[in-house]
Order: structure tokens, then C-alpha cells, then sequence
């Protein structure tokens, strides 16, 4: 079997996968082939320098209502050198460019560190997100507001607020799916480790809520993992209409490769699990939550697995009590040792179509950004770019963001510009253009 990657050990891989590319010719030749086929469509819109802007973004990117982006990175930044604690940022449209702006650095440990996930807005405009760390080591939630007065430099950092600390017992690392939030400003997410009990580690994972009254923000712990019958490692959570919560985990489960969960809330507070399906070689692993059609369908991505074993892109649909799983597409993998499945979360637009992006597939190996399009119930792939690992970046776990134009955003975790911190490229933030 394929070894299993976890999404915190990907640069890692990438650099070993990079520094046996044949030579540094192949991949300015290859470079500059994809710009000139793809000139009019892909572009970088900034190319960390692993410096106060950060480096290596393993998270997807938020829109705001101004067509305005906001990530973060899992290194950098002005804090913890020499490698940084990680940031977060913002990129503002101007013109015919782009501006960066360095929101936050985190401060280390006790304060926050490498945060794996997307930021997003809550129902006060403030932005929301997890990060490692914390006073026990087990991770954070954090929430970060702008200056409430004018800035007196070009930049001023915004404020860190950190909301919940988690202690391990309650849950520990958290996912690197976002957080999220219901129409009562109540915050849900999930936490891949911790919770006691189960598993080799003793920690399956854990999914929680969080609840303010009275300017305090009080965690629950709605569910902890077995790593029997309902899967272990959760990825993030969705909300339907009805306030129920559905979900995937990495592994384990009947078949043991990962399930799709759906948890309910019951009186007095309690949570009961159901496991909708166990994943097993047609598609196993999910590194990331499903999102839902109108229809209620749940459609997500699998990075083992499939009839070409690379990973796949799915579908479940209730019928009958049970779920139903349709394989939309079956990524191939090569026989080398590293997974090139997708790692994120999909995207779907208005019509229907699929947005999402694999670590290690494409023509050159590092990965791309792929579209399934549906037409009267059948799907077609199409690769929209192919990473070459050089300046265009490689290696991407993130999730695509569309605007409402058709314009496509996202990063990379390497690739970009080479310094001594990142001697394969700390990563680029990128657009595609229809």
C-alpha cells in the first residue's frame, strides 16, 4: 500500500520529490513551455519570500465582498526564526495588480503557531481561524481584528484574540479544514488527534462547538472518535439546514480506510454518530471534509484509491436509508512513493461543475488544478494548470476559491521564490483567468 502523508509532512515530500527532478534545465524548459501554452489564463499573484510575509500556505483562500483574499501560511513571518511561526495575510486587487499586506505573524507556542487552515469571516466581520500550539501544545482558536485607529506606518499588525485553547482530552491538532459558523454565531470544527481513548495513540480525534455568552467562548465537545465503526482522524464538518453536522475521516472504519459521518443533535445536548459510508480501495483516505449540492448530495475527495489507485473525486447520495457512492473520477498513480491524490476540499460552481487541485498529479508530478464538468449525469476532467515545482509553484493541499466572474484562486506550497528557508520555494498565491 501507498504510504500515507500526513498534510503537515507535504513539504517534506515535495523537497525530496523536487531535488530528483533530472536537472534545473528540464524545469525552465518545462516552465516556460506551460506559460507560454497558459499565458492568457494562469498567472502568480505573489511569491512568498518565507520572510514577514510567509511561507509555505498549505490553506485555500477567503473572499471578501470587495473581491479582496485572505490566507495564511504555515511558516514564516516576523516571529519564532528562524523558519517563522506562520502568518496571515490579505491581497488586495488594485488596478491591473495585486498588493500583499501582512496581517499577523504568530508569536510561537503559547501564542499560536502554523496554522494549517483557511481563515473566514464570522457574523461580526472578524476573521476566525485554528493554528497549532497554544499553552498546552494541543492548538488554538484565534480571531483577528484590524487597529481601532489609524495606522501611523504602512502596515500595523492587526489583534489576536484566542478564543479556546485545547488541552489534548478535549481534542488536539486542529484540521485543516476552516472553522465554521451556524445562524446563532455558535463555531463548530473538528480536531484530527486527542479526546482520549481509542487508536494506537490513544486519540482518535474529536469534533467540538464553541459558544459565546457573555464576551467568554465556552468549548463542548460534541463527539469523540473511537476508531471502530465511525472512523478516526476527522477532517473538517458542514452544516445542513436541519443543524446536523456531516463530516469524513482519514482512517479507519468497517473497511478501514475512512468514513463519511453524519452527527444529530439529540436532547440535552447529546450528539449521536452515524457512519453514512466506509471507504476502502475504491477511494480511501479523505484529507478533507465533503461540501453538499442542492440536492444534499455530498461530494468530496479521497487521496488513495479508485481503479487507478491515485485517489478519486466522489459522490454520495442517500437512497433508501443508506448512502450510494459514485466514483465521479479515479486519479492514476504511478507506482512511485508518493501519493498525487487530491488532499482539499472541492468547489463547486454555479452550474455544477467541480473545482479542486492534487499534490502530485499533472504532467510534471507537482500537482494541478483540475475541473469536472456535468453534462446530463456524466462527468468530464479537465487539467485548467499543471505545476512544474519552479516559479508557477507545486505541490498544493489547498482549496480553490471562485469568485463571481469565473476567476479561480489558490496557493502552493512550494515553488516560488528559492531562499535558504526554502530552498525548494516558499510558495506562491495564484489565479486562473477564464
Amino acid at each position: 500500500m501507498t504510504e500515507l502523508i500526513s498534510p503537515a509532512n507535504v513539504g517534506i515530500e515535495a523537497r525530496n520529490r523536487l531535488s530528483g527532478f533530472a536537472s534545473a534545465l528540464f524545469i525552465v524548459w518545462a516552465l516556460l513551455f506551460v506559460q507560454g501554452a497558459n499565458a492568457q489564463t494562469f498567472s502568480v499573484l505573489h511569491a512568498f519570500s518565507g520572510a514577514a510575509d510567509g511561507a509555505n500556505p498549505y490553506a485555500g483562500l477567503t473572499l471578501d465582498r470587495g473581491g479582496n483574499l485572505y490566507g495564511t501560511t504555515y511558516a514564516g513571518g516576523t516571529n519564532c526564526q528562524p523558519n517563522g511561526c506562520g502568518t496571515v495575510f490579505k491581497m488586495s486587487s488594485r488596478g491591473s495588480g495585486w498588493f500583499f499586506t501582512a496581517l499577523y505573524s504568530f508569536q510561537g507556542m503559547g501564542l499560536g503557531t502554523e496554522p494549517r487552515a483557511p481563515v473566514i469571516f464570522g457574523p461580526d466581520g472578524a476573521l476566525y481561524g485554528t493554528a497549532l500550539g497554544g499553552s498546552s501544545g494541543a492548538g488554538i482558536v484565534f480571531r483577528l481584528t484590524p487597529r481601532p485607529y489609524v495606522c501611523p506606518v504602512s502596515s500595523c499588525p492587526w489583534i489576536a484574540t484566542i478564543l479556546y485553547q485545547f488541552n489534548g482530552t478535549d481534542g488536539s491538532w486542529p484540521s485543516q479544514d476552516p472553522v465554521i459558523f451556524d445562524s446563532a454565531g455558535n463555531l463548530y470544527g473538528a480536531n484530527e488527534t486527542g479526546g482520549q481513548g481509542g487508536c494506537l495513540d490513544g486519540t482518535c480525534g474529536t469534533v467540538y462547538e464553541l459558544t459565546k455568552s457573555g464576551g467568554v467562548w465556552t468549548e463542548s465537545r460534541l463527539y469523540k472518535f473511537s476508531g471502530n465503526d465511525d472512523g478516526a482522524y476527522p477532517n473538517g464538518v458542514i452544516l445542513d439546514v436541519a443543524g446536523n453536522l456531516f463530516g469524513t475521516t482519514l482512517y479507519l472504519g468497517p473497511v478501514g480506510l475512512g468514513t463519511a459521518f453524519k452527527l444529530t443533535p439529540e436532547n440535552g445536548g447529546l450528539w449521536s454518530e452515524t457512519t453514512l459510508y466506509s471507504f476502502g480501495m475504491d477511494g480511501g483516505s479523505p484529507s478533507a471534509g465533503p461540501i453538499f449540492d442542492s440536492s444534499g448530495d455530498l461530494f468530496g475527495t479521497s487521496s488513495y484509491g479508485g481503479a487507478q489507485r491515485g485517489g478519486t473525486v466522489w459522490q454520495l447520495s442517500p437512497s433508501g436509508g443508506s448512502w450510494l457512492l459514485n466514483t465521479l473520477y479515479s486519479f492514476y498513480y504511478p507506482g512511485n512513493a508518493s501519493p498525487v491524490g487530491p488532499y482539499a476540499k472541492l468547489t463547486m460552481d454555479a452550474e455544477g461543475n467541480l473545482y479542486g487541485t492534487t499534490y502530485g498529479d499533472g504532467a510534471y508530478g507537482y500537482g494541478n488544478v483540475f475541473k469536472l464538468t456535468a453534462t446530463n449525469g456524466a462527468w468530464t476532467y479537465s487539467s485548467l494548470h499543471d505545476f512544474t515545482g519552479g516559479t508557477d509553484g507545486g505541490a498544493p493541499i489547498s482549496q480553490v476559491t471562485l469568485d463571481g466572474v469565473g476567476n479561480l484562486y489558490g496557493t502552493t506550497t512550494i515553488g516560488g521564490t528559492v531562499t535558504a528557508t526554502c530552498p525548494d520555494g516558499c510558495g506562491v498565491v495564484w489565479e486562473i483567468t477564464p
